[in-house]
């Protein structure tokens, strides 16, 4: 199905971006990752990669032209497919307008007060919010020293934010005067990150002593930020890596790679100088990384030694102690979020007892001829995203004034992480048939394991499913997540003795139990909701008409 990109906010002072080259024409085909187009930002040019495979179908505009954040910048799909409702609709996401740049001052000096907003200064660099949750970032890591020489583009840090770990570039040259915090510590949005500019020609101290006084507590409108590789719903989210050495492909002096290609070279251990890339002027991808093969990679290597995992030996103490774990980013927003739910959305609980017997002869068949492997998660995500269908109640959002009721089908599966919970979004579920839901959800719950999910990827949701039963849970209650009205907890299909004709028999059961949103679905609403698809999972046939 055809699907909007929309013009990306790459800066909290960005209102419009350039079209500075567009690298597929319409008519051509897109890959995931592939380079579609650089825009112009009003701090650097960057690259835009598509998020999904199919055709280019719509330009929003021609090299040269201006698009607003959040308007139509492309259109993806199939070969032929309708998009003229698409270009006419309005904008999916709030279009609200972003006052203008504000105009920067000139470098303060030790006569000046050191009261001055210090988010107009060129040198300052504050903490960008690179997630619409993030209210702090973690230092995880500096890539430059004070002193040494930083050029547009080089990467000045990597940020541990409540999604992911993000490498954090430089929009301008000069040198690195004073960071605002050292690796391991937080930094609020908006807080001093460090200084970059002329050494001799930078009150420090003045800058310090505006950070304490509230200087840098400057309107969203007026922040200076260094733009992330990836901090825009359609770049690729990176974890952090050490960037291999190599010498230079691209006029500035930096290696034209996409993100995720980067990633995987550091996690192999490929320096990309060596790779010859095949996108676009050369670009690098993750099918290159993937298909590279160095020279002592291709020697015959001693066979390896497979030792035997023992069990850890218990080591009983002696004395009293604990062990205090700090949170992570994740954890905290995880804590916040969900205990706001918790305690500001009336929840109510419905449970429903399924037969699984027809699902489990189902899916053994649909396995002999299915591309991909299904699983009973993936049985229970079509089911879900039909029922929806027949019951938009369920598919909703409590909006404090209104209840939004949403026409397309996003179903988010809950994944656990080392850090905590993240919830993959399959998009319009109720259109993918079995095996594309299963392909989707595997690779989805693999990125999101290793901290490679794209910000689209984990966001949009319209409602959710937790899964428990493959760790044996018969049952359990899940709290709703934002902004889902409802969420789904699954447990685990077990074997019951029931009553058959004259004798008994054996049948197989599972069990799950609907978290409610009071404010916005009923409890007749959510009963019905059940009963629709409790009737597509012991009838998997009607799945497939």
């Amino acid at each position: 199905m055809a699907e909007k990109i929309l013009m990306p906010r790459l800066s909290d002072t960005m209102t419009e971006g350039v079209i500075a080259s567009w690298h597929k024409k319409v008519g051509e085909k897109v890959k995931k990752g592939d380079l579609l187009a650089e825009i112009e930002t009003d701090k650097a040019t960057m690259e835009l990669e598509s998020y999904k495979d199919g055709t280019l179908l719509h330009l929003g505009g021609e090299k040269g032209a201006k698009i607003q954040v959040d308007e139509l910048l492309a259109i993806v799909g199939n070969d032929g497919e309708d998009i003229s409702s698409l270009i006419s609709s309005k904008p999916e996401h709030s279009t609200q307008q972003a006052e203008p740049v504000a105009k920067k001052e000139p470098s303060i000096t030790n006569e000046q007060q050191t009261s001055i907003d210090i988010s107009k200064m060129d040198e300052v660099v504050l903490m960008p919010r690179l997630s619409d949750t993030m209210e702090e970032g973690v230092i995880a890591a500096w890539h430059k020293n004070i002193g040494d020489t930083v050029k547009k583009g080089e990467v000045l840090a990597d940020i541990e934010t409540d999604k992911a770990t993000l490498e954090l570039e430089s929009y301008k040259n000069g040198t690195l005067l004073h960071i605002g915090a050292q690796q391991g510590e937080k930094i609020p949005v908006n807080g001093l990150l460090c200084v970059i500019g002329e050494e001799g020609k930078v009150d420090i101290n003045a800058i310090i002593a505006a950070t304490k006084n509230g200087g840098a507590q400057a309107a969203t409108s007026e922040i200076k930020e260094a733009i992330p590789a990836a901090a825009n719903d359609h770049a690729q989210v990176n974890d952090t890596v050490e960037k291999p050495s190599g010498s230079s492909t691209s006029e500035n002096g930096r290696i034209k790679a996409s993100p995720l290609a980067k990633k995987l070279a550091a996690e192999k251990g490929v320096n990309l100088s060596a790779i010859n890339g095949s996108g676009d002027g050369g670009r690098i991808t993750k099918s290159d990384v993937d298909n590279y093969k160095s020279e002592s990679a291709n020697k015959s290597s001693a066979p390896s030694v497979t030792a035997t995992a023992s069990a850890p030996v218990y080591t009983g103490s002696t004395e009293e102690g604990f062990t205090d774990i700090p949170n992570s980013q994740m954890r905290n927003v995880i804590a916040k979020r969900l205990g706001e739910s918790k305690f500001s959305a009336p929840h109510f609980y419905l449970t429903m007892e399924i037969n699984m017997d027809n699902a489990m002869a189902a899916r053994v068949q649909l396995n002999e001829i299915s591309p991909a492997k299904i699983s009973f998660n993936d049985m229970v995500v079509k089911a879900t995203a039909l029922a929806l269908r027949q019951h938009p109640a369920v598919n909703s959002s409590w909006m404090g004034d209104k209840i939004r009721r949403y026409n397309h089908i996003h179903i988010g599966i809950a994944v656990a992480i080392e850090d905590g919970l993240i919830v993959p979004v399959v998009r319009f579920a109720d259109q993918k048939t079995l095996p594309q839901i299963a392909a989707e959800s595997k690779e989805l719950a693999g990125k999101a394991k290793n901290k490679k999910l794209q910000p689209n990827e984990f966001s949009g949701n319209t409602f959710t499913i937790s899964n428990l039963g493959m760790m044996d849970i018969d049952e359990f209650t899940a709290i709703i997540n934002p902004p889902d009205s409802c969420i789904m907890a699954v447990g685990r299909i077990k074997e019951i003795v029931v009553r058959k004709g004259d004798s008994f028999g054996v049948s197989n059961v599972m069990k799950v139990t609907m978290s409610c949103d009071h404010r916005s679905v009923d409890g007749a609403s959510g009963a019905a909701f059940l009963q629709t698809f409790k009737k597509y999972l012991e009838n998997p046939i009607t799945m497939l008409l």
